[in-house]
């Protein structure tokens, strides 16, 4: 993918003055992303909460299917132009967090990996989490984003409660059990007025 086409479908876009660094989005291509993807998933640090360290052919059927569901948007973080996260956009009505909450219909969740080893401990987790519950308020009808990290994961948790996200309680998910934390929008501009348009 040229640096032209990815300027082109960049979806989100912000200096964060605590990092110094352009933070943006831009949505998972099957083409541009699958090898990236699959790398990220079989890294150390990557495999024990999402599970997904298989083989390549196995990557590309998961993101075909992922990329089909229309419930979810899948992302590539950037900083200063670099693609070093994913992230997973939904809908928690349709999701199966919907069935541990009352959900309201325009709650958004989100899910994400930071893939490249050599940006993991520098401080980028909170500013890049920050920007994309920033981008799910961009829709003036989300109110609440969700999530739901594993309960093991205690950094990941931090770094959620630092951004504005309160722990409800946990949840036994199929394949974990996790953290179900929310985020409210009026909270999320209280603690960050600096990112309300």
């Amino acid at each position: 993918m040229s640096n032209l086409q990815v300027q082109k479908d960049i979806v989100y876009e912000r200096r964060d003055r605590e990092i110094n660094k352009v933070i943006s989005f831009r949505p998972v291509t099957l083409k541009a992303d699958l090898e990236r993807i699959h790398n990220w998933m079989n890294q150390p640090h990557v495999i024990p909460f999402w599970k997904l360290g298989f083989p390549l052919d196995r990557i590309k059927v998961h993101l075909e299917k992922a990329l089909a569901d229309r419930h979810q948007t899948l992302y590539i973080g950037l900083l200063d132009g670099i693609p070093m996260s994913y992230w997973e956009s939904y809908w928690a009505v349709d999701d199966i967090i919907g069935n541990y909450y009352p959900t309201n219909i325009a709650d958004h969740g989100i899910h994400l990996l930071i893939g490249e080893p050599t940006f993991l401990g520098k401080g980028y987790a909170l500013p890049l989490l920050r920007a994309m519950t920033d981008f799910q308020f961009q829709n003036q009808a989300v109110q609440k984003v969700v999530t739901e990290p594993d309960i093991r994961n205690k950094k990941m948790i931090h770094i959620f409660q630092k951004c504005g996200f309160q722990f409800q309680k946990a949840i036994d998910l199929p394949d974990k059990t996790g953290a179900l934390m929310f985020c409210s929008r009026d909270r999320f501009e209280n603690l960050f007025p600096q990112l309300v348009n």
